[in-house]
């Protein structure tokens, strides 16, 4: 399995791999560790003789699958890993919704996302704006929501730095000087026609999986900056 689907994830078999006073480290882990503005995944992991559940995972050399009482489990245990499915379809339909909000906000607007996190039934958005005058919100979640509904196919890619930052279309790169030269590939998500962005995130596999949004709350975030809060 070369890419784990970012909705409805299965139940995955797996072995510890390490111990540590905060948790586990698996030989393999199909769990999103926290980044990126994407809550990471919670979930149980079970044994032949245990079963504990794990907070949010969180990353690392390693990830870690943080567990109450690490010391019920040895290394080189088969486990099952059981992700909670509802909160990863809640967090990955609204990663895909901040992606199509961020590519509405910079061809409306011209606007650059400067940060944002999900939280459990909204997500905020800080965006830089060439005039910050310019924002209209009605106008903004109109466009998001004619986007979403365009049954747009979401795609997963790797890419090389070079491909990446040639390409025309590629939004949301001046991070990338941030990420070790060694790391030749990168993980680029395209949503047809409407963006194309570097991206570890999980998302839907087609637009028409996410919900309209809708603005709640817009304030300064001092100068030329907005935070946006939708549902």
């Amino acid at each position: 399995m070369k890419q784990h689907p970012g909705t409805n994830p299965p139940t995955f078999r797996t072995t510890v791999s390490g111990i540590t006073d905060g948790g586990l480290h698996l030989s393999e882990s199909y769990c999103y560790p926290r980044g990126g503005g994407q809550p990471g995944d919670v979930g149980v992991i079970s044994s032949s003789d245990h079963s504990a559940e794990f907070s949010e995972v969180q990353g690392g050399d390693f990830i870690l699958h943080p567990v109450d009482d690490p010391s019920i489990f040895n290394v080189g245990d088969g486990v099952e890993c059981e992700i909670d499915v509802i909160r990863r379809n809640r967090n990955t339909r609204m990663h895909t919704a901040q992606h199509v909000f961020s590519a509405m906000a910079n061809e409306l607007f011209g606007a650059e996302t400067v940060g944002n996190q999900i939280s459990e039934g909204y997500t905020r958005i800080d965006l830089w704006f060439p005039d910050r005058d310019q924002f209209n919100a009605g106008d903004m979640a109109v466009a998001v929501n004619d986007a979403l509904r365009t049954d747009s196919n979401v795609s997963i890619h790797e890419w090389d730095r070079d491909r990446i930052l040639s390409h025309e279309q590629m939004r949301h790169t001046k991070f990338m000087d941030r990420i070790p030269s060694s790391i030749e590939m990168l993980r680029v998500v395209e949503i047809d026609g409407i963006d194309l962005c570097p991206c570890g995130g999980t998302h839907v596999a087609n637009t028409s999986d996410v919900d309209d949004i809708t603005i709640t709350n817009s304030r300064s975030k001092g100068a030329g900056k907005l935070r946006i809060t939708y549902e």
